[in-house]
């Protein structure tokens, strides 16, 4: 009997989590339809380039990788910055922290969908993923990095689902979460937050034919970035949330990431610099990429306005984060958070992962600028990626304001709310 009625909690669950997800006013339905055309326009996108081929990119055999697997290092250093909200919450026990450590949570699955999904689409044959199947195909474990990179997003999503499940199920029965059914598993995270970014960066420093990516403090950049990009961008949705609904926002956590930013962003500025001295006053084999990068190459400046932007955008939002206004609820400190997401994003992408490929072994230059196809796919995955954000939310909003309760025998309210 135990074991069927938690079967009807756990399908009321689901059906008024559904119904929550796509209720909403007329401001939710705007936000919701403008996500799903431009996703619907990156999905027409992707099978057009199925259809045709790579060729539909702009990407050639000198540059392999483009803005996908740009937008992919990106959104894993997204997913593992949400670990930043578990830290203060249960290694410190930080209990307002504790209120809100479910918005991280979210954002890393929601992270890890798009970082899988931008990897999907740079596959010239998708139908032909089965051959990484272990049992079926070739997996090449321990060896191969990228088996290693599939095993850390995977067991990401897995435990933030886990996590995020489980809370919220348990909230909405009306029940005290039992420790031992998430705790470790949260505990867990941080660790593992930590590898993916760490085995995605290995994915790069270990291609011994690509100079400009041979720096032992790649994987270190990759988790200061990550730990400015991942609290910023929590705090763009947690302004959203607290002006948009009903659910109550106390200060502490915001001024807390506020402090995490600070230092994050002048670590990964410094790295910034120390990478930037080695490569121009030592010199070395991958001197020729970063001076394309920065100050071009043979009459070719294609990435001279992306990296520069980045520069000066992550430098900005850096002063702006030390700001008094920045510790308060300010315009301040939004413009200082789509300052640093913008610029690490293009850090991340266009300024690393393509000035690798340039020159090429042979010493060629080949410059890439993302087709037009390329850029609709990956909106179409920011979309989509925005539109799993956002019912999660609408989800967890609504079990901590008890719009659902399992204790009601109503349907959610159908309210309109912003």
């Amino acid at each position: 009997m135990n074991a069927q009625r938690e079967a009807v909690s756990y399908l009321r669950f689901l059906r008024q989590a559904l119904h929550v997800a796509t209720e909403g006013g007329w401001l939710f339905y705007t936000w919701m339809f403008v996500l799903t055309a431009i996703a619907l326009v990156g999905a027409n996108a992707w099978a057009v380039q199925v259809r045709d081929g790579m060729i539909r990119t702009n990407m050639t055999d000198h540059v392999s990788w483009g803005l996908y697997i740009a937008n992919f290092t990106f959104c894993v250093g997204l997913a593992a910055g949400g670990v930043m909200m578990v830290i203060p919450a249960y290694l410190y026990d930080d209990h307002e922290m504790h209120d809100v450590v479910i918005i991280g949570e979210i954002l890393a699955v929601a992270a890890i969908v798009m970082s899988t999904l931008s990897v999907i689409v740079d596959l010239g044959r998708p139908d032909r993923f089965w051959h990484l199947i272990p049992g079926i195909g070739k997996f090449n474990w321990p060896i191969s990095m990228l088996t290693w990179d599939i095993i850390v997003l995977n067991g990401y999503l897995l435990i933030n689902l886990h996590v995020v499940g489980y809370l919220l199920y348990t909230r909405f029965c009306g029940r005290k979460p039992n420790p031992k059914w998430y705790v470790p598993f949260v505990y867990l995270s941080v660790f593992w937050a930590i590898s993916i970014h760490t085995v995605t960066a290995f994915l790069y420093c270990g291609l011994g034919g690509r100079p400009f990516w041979n720096t032992a403090l790649l994987a270190p950049r990759f988790l200061a970035s990550a730990f400015v990009s991942g609290p910023a961008f929590i705090l763009l949705v947690m302004r959203v949330v607290r002006v948009g609904t009903e659910l109550p926002m106390h200060p502490g956590p915001s001024r807390l990431l506020v402090q995490i930013i600070r230092v994050a962003a002048v670590v990964n500025l410094l790295m910034l610099f120390s990478e930037l001295f080695t490569l121009f006053y030592a010199g070395g084999a991958h001197l020729a990429s970063a001076q394309y990068l920065f100050f071009g190459l043979h009459g070719h400046y294609g990435l001279v306005p992306w990296i520069w932007a980045a520069v000066f955008m992550n430098l900005l939002g850096t002063i702006l984060f030390f700001t008094p206004a920045a510790l308060e609820r300010s315009p301040t400190r939004i413009i200082a958070c789509v300052l640093c997401v913008v610029g690490i994003w293009i850090e991340k992408g266009m300024g690393l992962i393509i000035p690798g490929f340039i020159p090429s072994t042979l010493h060629e230059i080949v410059e890439y600028t993302p087709s037009l196809t390329e850029w609709k796919v990956t909106a179409g995955i920011w979309a989509f990626g925005l539109l799993l954000l956002t019912a999660m939310l609408r989800v967890a909003v609504a079990v901590f304001t008890k719009e659902m309760a399992l204790q009601s025998d109503r349907e959610p309210s159908t309210r309109a709310s912003p």
